[in-house]
């Protein structure tokens, strides 16, 4: 039987030190775990290499007999280094015991008062998934009124609700659509709402603002002004000699507050006076008339 190259089962040369052995053991861990891998035959004989050469490399006992004769047992006793695939492993102070914690959960830990051996395999305690995010962009007028989206997932197309009032890092949960687990559920989804912004209003919190335009005669004498708002424009009453900046606060007119469908923030219309680009000789004789009266 061919003598297996442990350092190129690792993918790691012969000068490899320990941290770039444990690294190289982690990523090959997670990647051809069986549990990863449900639709693959290979998973599980790729996995058993992994672990069987970890375990020589791992050990520098075992690595310097490894280096000199090929293998761990150069008497021909004992057969294979690695005593095979899903073996329960001494845990007490072994490079094993860190890593399949990380990569695997405490599966065992409990056990580890009566005894220094813990299972690493699929007969240990159920791991959850990790879990992921992505990230999905909605508009301001979806972000007050809901919205959806269609997630791709695989083969499957997952319809999500995104709530009223989600602003920026709102965080939609999708349960069990993460990465699979290592014997337990899978992990969760979380789409991280980003809200793009909008040609008329600007969002701060709960509240919204907006420019309003009035010209010079409604600033002097008073008036009404149409102030957009997410629903439908609504009248707002100008008072003579309104200010050029000032503000009017239209109470309820802003955002739904999150998880408080039915509570919504303000509008602040600012207002911005306008005046005419250009006047006739006459127009222009009476507006230096006026000028003059207020001096």
């Amino acid at each position: 039987m061919a003598k297996k190259d442990y350092y190129q089962i690792l993918g790691v040369n012969r000068n490899a030190s320990e941290k770039d052995i444990k690294a190289a053991f982690r990523r090959l861990a997670k990647k051809h775990h069986p549990d990863a891998n449900p639709n693959d035959p290979h998973a599980e004989t790729r996995f058993k290499e992994i672990n069987e050469a970890y375990e020589v490399l791992s050990d520098s006992q075992k690595r310097a007999t490894y280096d000199q004769f090929g293998t761990v047992n150069p008497q021909g006793f004992g057969g294979q280094p690695g005593g095979g695939f899903y073996t329960n492993v001494d845990t007490g102070g072994t490079p094993f015991s860190d890593i399949f914690d990380s990569l695997f959960g405490s599966m065992g830990r409990s056990n580890r008062t009566r005894g220094s051996r813990a299972s690493t395999g699929f007969g240990g305690a159920a791991v959850k998934g990790e879990d992921l995010e992505q990230p999905v962009k909605i508009s301001l007028r979806e972000a007050y009124s809901g919205a959806q989206r269609l997630i791709t997932k695989g083969e499957r197309r997952i319809k999500v609700n995104i709530p009223a009032g989600a602003t920026d890092g709102t965080k939609v949960r999708l349960a069990g659509e993460g990465s699979p687990s290592f014997g337990g559920q899978p992990g969760d989804l979380y789409l991280i709402v980003e809200v793009e912004p909008d040609a008329t209003f600007e969002r701060d919190g709960d509240n919204l603002k907006v420019e309003v335009k009035i010209d010079v005669f409604t600033a002097l004498l008073g008036g009404e002004a149409e102030v957009p708002t997410m629903d439908r424009p609504v009248k707002l009453r100008i008072p003579p000699c309104t200010q050029s900046g000032r503000r009017f606060r239209l109470t309820g007119k802003g955002m739904p507050i999150l998880k408080q469908p039915d509570t919504f923030g303000d509008l602040y219309a600012r207002i911005l006076i306008s005046v005419p680009e250009k006047l006739t000789p006459e127009q222009q004789r009476l507006v230096e008339a006026l000028r003059d009266s207020f001096r």
